[in-house]
């Protein structure tokens, strides 16, 4: 059977201007068909240790686990595991290291099967969707600003720019039971994903990401330009982007 889509991915990953290591994570398998972004937190690299907990988690249980033979159900269900097993494993982690407590990680996790994908999404990382040249947020920050934004008592606008903006309010790792939001979308010829940790998407606006992702170049080529401006635009924070692209075989 012909496949419906010729599918183009990458993972760019850097430091950024202002930090000495990279916390982020991110992995691209076009093969099975899934894609992640994360984004550790905690000191001494134990934020590099979160965000690989769940990297290596994801790919532990997606290669026990053929998806091409999973029901949505099931696909869901594989989904939420691979979260809840990560978040097991750094609480496991910090019971034997109590140096680390605190670390744990947002995590994106975009996953494509039968004409759709379905993305696991928990804390402030995003997952943007480029469809007929119209940039699109299909997530929302797990975040006390964003929080307040959605309540009406700040306006939208005043979000990036908040004081308490990194005020995360889910945490892949956290002692907080951990929710995970699910999304699920059609996908159409010419669609462009974008997963990116938030050292991007707080520092480059909607506009700049949709100029970028617009452009008729390799995915490759597209991820680097954005983290060279998230760079250009201060590069306060590590920058992860990874681009996911649907085009017609």
């Amino acid at each position: 059977m012909k496949p419906t889509f010729q599918i183009s991915a990458c993972c760019e990953s850097d430091r950024g201007l202002a930090r000495s290591y990279n916390e982020d994570s991110c992995l691209v398998n076009i093969e099975d068909g899934y894609f992640l972004v994360a984004d550790g937190m905690g000191g001494e690299a134990a934020g590099e240790l979160a965000s690989a907990f769940f990297r290596d988690t994801v790919v532990e249980l997606f290669t026990a686990t053929p998806t091409h033979r999973l029901s949505d159900d099931s696909l869901n269900e594989l989904i939420l595991e691979c979260f809840q097993s990560a978040h097991e494993r750094i609480l496991s982690h910090v019971d034997q290291e109590p140096s680390h407590k605190g670390m744990g990680c947002t995590a994106e996790l975009l996953v494509y099967q039968n004409d759709r994908i379905v993305i696991g999404h928990v804390g402030d990382s995003r997952t943007y969707r480029l469809r007929n040249s119209e940039l699109v947020q299909l997530t929302t920050d797990h975040s006390f600003v964003q929080e307040q934004a959605d309540l009406g008592i700040i306006s939208q606008e005043q979000v990036d720019n908040h004081a308490l903006k990194n005020l995360i309010l889910r945490v892949v790792g956290s002692t907080e039971k951990l929710e995970v939001d699910m999304i699920g979308s059609e996908v159409m010829a010419g669609d462009v994903f974008l997963l990116c940790t938030d050292g991007l998407s707080s520092l480059v606006t909607k506009d700049q990401i949709e100029e970028i992702l617009s452009h008729e170049l390799e995915p490759e080529i597209k991820a680097i330009m954005l983290i060279d401006q998230a760079n250009f635009n201060g590069g306060t924070d590590n920058i992860t982007a990874v681009l996911v692209e649907f085009k017609t075989p």
